[in-house]
């Protein structure tokens, strides 16, 4: 209180009798320096205590301004007030404890007891026949039914091969020797052979394997695709995994435009991207004699929305078409290709039918 009424004896003089509001602030430092300390603080705590505007350190008053009694030792403070938590007694009870015991004590129901009744006249002489049967003769029964469920992968393998299913229900699957496979031999066709007689033309050469040779120049791919325009006599070209791009491709789908002999075509597992697979659709169409088509698992796996689209249209004007393979992101052009493969495959069934009928 002494500090509050310093302050207002500073305003009064500092102020002027006619208005308050003319304040000389110039002489306010010269006063707060007559001021002690305790005065200053008790002032600073009368004017806005509780200022939102300042950090919660600044709004509390310091409470650290004693020097420390002595240095600081944690295990002795914790091991104090530990031997003090131990020695002050618990609080008393308001009300003490009786150990009365309210409501009622838990005790679960007996599951209801369902009786088997067994009924005479149903019972048959398969009955008879499968209580007598051994467990590995219902392990082979389940095999036979196709309940592969109950099986191990041993037993249910030996059911496929047809040989004796060894263990019962509870057998277990043994580990067994890998298996050792020969590996497919190379394909040991020549393609400059090849060429050579696609452009003669030879009669003889009806089907051209190129699968997985590695290594054939871009510019023979091209120049042996090229010579589909004018042989007459190719009707099953397999090219599956030659590293064939979309310059290839696109040379492929120039040749389909003039050819009208080849069956079967095969350019799986290449570079050839989905503008390229539509270029060769409209090589297909344009005499439409290909009767099977591949062009899965190419290295851009995803064709997109648009090009998908253009791919249904070409398959949905093709009529001769009956085996497409493709993957599909979308299933509206899944769903609408393979409908019009199985119209080709109906269409040529019913033809079949109606001449063998004739």
């Amino acid at each position: 209180m002494v500090a509050a009424t310093k302050a207002a004896d500073m305003y009064n003089s500092l102020a002027s009798k006619d208005d308050k509001d003319d304040f000389d602030w110039d002489r306010l430092d010269e006063l707060l320096k007559t001021l002690s300390a305790e005065e200053v603080e008790e002032l600073n705590g009368d004017f806005d205590p509780d200022n939102s505007l300042l950090p919660p350190s600044q709004r509390c008053r310091d409470q650290t301004s004693k020097l420390p009694t002595g240095p600081l030792n944690r295990k002795k403070l914790l091991a104090f007030l530990e031997k003090k938590a131990k020695e002050e007694k618990d609080w008393e009870e308001a009300k003490p404890y009786t150990g009365e015991k309210k409501g009622k004590i838990y005790v679960p129901k007996e599951p209801p007891k369902i009786e088997n009744i067994v009924d005479e006249e149903v019972q048959t002489e398969w009955d008879d026949i499968l209580s007598k049967a051994t467990e590995e003769e219902l392990v082979d029964l389940a095999a036979v039914l196709g309940f592969h469920g109950m099986l191990n992968q041993v037993q249910y393998n030996a059911s496929i091969e047809d040989k004796e299913i060894v263990g019962g229900f509870a057998g277990v699957a043994k580990a067994e020797d890998l298996r050792v496979f020969e590996e497919l031999a190379p394909n040991t066709t020549n393609y400059e052979e090849s060429l050579k007689r696609l452009k003669d033309n030879d009669p003889k050469l009806k089907h051209l394997n190129l699968n997985n040779i590695k290594g054939i120049p871009k510019e023979k791919l091209i120049e042996i695709v090229g010579t589909l325009k004018t042989n007459t006599h190719l009707e099953i070209f397999e090219m599956a995994s030659v590293d064939a791009t979309d310059f290839v491709a696109k040379a492929l789908g120039e040749a389909l435009k003039d050819n009208k002999t080849l069956q079967i075509l095969n350019v799986e597992s290449n570079f050839i991207s989905g503008e390229s697979i539509v270029e060769i659709l409209n090589g297909i169409d344009s005499h439409k004699a290909l009767k099977e088509l591949r062009v899965e698992n190419q290295k851009p796996s995803l064709l997109g929305n648009k090009v998908e689209m253009a791919i249904t249209k070409l398959v949905e004007a093709n009529d001769t078409l009956l085996r497409f393979g493709i993957w599909f992101e979308y299933p509206d052009a899944r769903v609408r290709v393979q409908e019009k493969i199985q119209k080709n495959n109906d269409l040529l069934r019913q033809a079949r039918v109606g001449k063998s009928d004739s």
